[in-house]
């Protein structure tokens, strides 16, 4: 009786376990078509965006080549290189001119004040410069931080018995950018056929940080005279450890200083604003008349005057 009684339940469950995927046999059929036509779709869409992208490119690529903007743009190919932004000169120069014009349309547009739409195209065209340098910094800054890290590897590697070459490698291997993709590229340079001494200099030009500038001499006249290279390395890590963290002492004893000049930046901009919203009119009166017009340059050849003075006393040199 008891084995009856199994014989039934197992049929029961496998009945009922049947007709149920029997059921969802369609329906996953039904969710596979639509995920794959959802993935074709997906992919469409991805080459579309593709493409467009890659016009534009072409676009840019095709105006910064071009005779005046690729001269002028040899002035910004340096900084883009420490920024480790990959565009040219030239193109980083149709950048800035198109904002410039987009500004000051929109601004006309919007106003028909042809004097308020060129003050605004000429500060448009400052926000790229100001990203680059923003940019520059920051890989600067993140490129020093790892500098004592890489020669205390390296000073470890070469009491190893492992070369110069290879203690790079180590460095390369072990920490992440920007310090590992500079640290590539001049390993390449070398294995390509560059000298050391020229490759390691092409590398400082390249960050062109004083904390690396050290580090190079140092390894430079070490290869020319002799000596020991890891005690040399460990002496210069320590100094950039100090040079650090005073670096970091004078910032907090200049944050007041930096602050009054951000302050001293943002308030007209946030007051001229709120003056837009709350009564156009007196505000407009700065760019119809000229009078108005005078003040307003003197208010930011002024604002540009408090602002440099600022950054010259709480940018303290050492």
């Amino acid at each position: 009786m008891e084995t009856v009684s199994v014989l039934v339940f197992l049929a029961s469950f496998l009945t009922v376990l049947g007709i149920s995927e029997a059921l969802s046999s369609d329906q996953r059929q039904v969710m596979m078509r639509i995920k794959k036509i959802a993935s074709r779709d997906a992919r469409g869409e991805e080459a579309a965006v593709r493409r467009h992208v890659e016009l534009w490119r072409k676009l840019l690529t095709w105006a910064g080549g071009l005779s005046l903007t690729r001269r002028i743009g040899l002035l910004v190919d340096r900084k883009l290189e420490e920024a480790d932004i990959l565009l040219r000169g030239g193109e980083f120069v149709v950048i800035v001119i198109a904002c410039a014009l987009t500004s000051s349309f929109v601004s006309f547009t919007i106003t028909l004040n042809p004097a308020g739409s060129i003050i605004l195209g000429l500060t448009a065209a400052l926000i790229p410069f100001a990203v680059l340098n923003a940019a520059r910094n920051k890989r600067l800054s993140n490129f020093n931080a790892q500098i004592c890290d890489a020669l205390t590897i390296m000073a470890n590697s070469l009491r190893s018995g492992f070369s110069f070459l290879q203690s790079m490698d180590m460095v390369r291997k072990e920490l992440p950018d920007p310090i590992k993709k500079e640290f590539t590229r001049t390993l390449k340079e070398i294995n390509l056929g560059t000298p050391t001494e020229e490759a390691l200099e092409n590398l400082a030009k390249r960050v062109n940080s004083e904390d690396l500038d050290l580090v190079i001499t140092a390894v430079l006249i070490q290869r020319q005279v002799g000596g020991n290279l890891s005690e040399v390395l460990d002496n210069i890590a320590e100094t950039i450890r100090d040079r650090i963290r005073i670096k970091r002492e004078i910032r907090t004893l200049t944050a007041q200083g930096r602050i009054s000049g951000l302050i001293i930046g943002l308030l007209p901009l946030i007051l001229g604003g709120f003056m837009m919203v709350v009564k156009p009119s007196y505000i407009m009166q700065l760019f119809s008349s000229r009078a108005g017009l005078t003040m307003m340059m003197l208010a930011i050849v002024g604002e540009f005057t408090g602002m440099l003075i600022i950054k010259k006393i709480v940018d303290i040199k050492f």
